[in-house]
């Protein structure tokens, strides 16, 4: 997962091929032609409707473009973040992006599949 200072994002440019996804919009109901960037948008980090919203745009639609997490966002979601779809975390003003990305040090793998890769530990071991 790519992590970005909320200075980093603020500078980057939003084109025609970027949506911003509101965190009660339904993704199923966006048109998904010709999008390279979603911006998910976490307005408080207890609100996780955003989760939800990677992981349909992953798993059920098949986007394969950039899902970028945005608003409220700490340290301690980036890994959830990264199971459930999104490539992209912007951190919350303040922060600092070397220790997110120590978060990804403390857990090297995980017994259940995820958006991304979908096998579980026990069969990638049998494989």
């Amino acid at each position: 997962m790519k992590i970005l200072s909320f200075k980093e994002h603020s500078n980057s440019a939003a084109g025609a091929d970027v949506i911003s996804m509101a965190n009660d919009a339904d993704p199923r109901e966006v048109s998904l032609e010709g999008v390279k960037r979603i911006d998910l948008h976490f307005p408080k980090f207890t609100d996780g409707r955003a989760y939800s919203q990677a992981f349909l745009l992953r798993r059920r639609l098949g986007f394969q473009g950039e899902i970028r997490a945005t608003g409220d966002v700490l340290i301690d979601q980036l890994v959830s973040m990264s199971r459930t779809g999104f490539d992209v975390a912007v951190l919350r003003d303040g922060l600092d992006a070397s220790a997110a990305q120590r978060q990804f040090e403390r857990f090297p793998a995980f017994y259940q599949g995820s958006a991304i890769d979908t096998k579980p530990f026990f069969a990638k071991k049998a494989a």
